[in-house]
């Protein structure tokens, strides 16, 4: 009965130790960095590392345009102060005399064909 069990645990033995092996292999292939899931993890690191430098880029261009725009906003309010200013100085001018001859208008813009010219295809 001993010798019975004794080759049951060297058989257990036996195939333990070859699904060792067989998980051992599964493993090294696994976390190889050519084509397991090692070789994934460098390849998104370094995309990782390009996003990164990628999103610090863009922030300092978006303030750099920041900038401008914020002087482009000075600018234009500065300049609608001033059409402000000359529109009310527009009411302050007196109104036309019904007595006083108004200017004659510029006559409208017209368009003469030039007869002489004879175009040829």
């Amino acid at each position: 009965m001993s010798l019975i069990a004794d080759m049951l645990l060297v058989a257990g033995a036996l195939a333990a130790a070859l699904y060792c092996m067989v998980l051992s292999r599964r493993l090294r292939r696994f976390t190889d960095l050519e084509s397991g899931v090692g070789g994934a993890v460098a390849v998104l690191s370094a995309q990782v590392d390009d996003l990164t430098r990628t999103v610090a880029r863009a922030r300092d261009a978006a303030s750099t345009q920041v900038g401008t725009l914020n002087a482009a906003t000075d600018r234009a309010e500065a300049a609608a102060k001033r059409l402000e200013l000359l529109v009310a100085s527009l009411h302050d001018l007196p109104e036309p005399q019904a007595d006083q001859p108004e200017a004659e208008a510029p006559p409208e813009p017209y368009f003469i064909r030039n007869v002489d010219l004879e175009v040829t295809p």
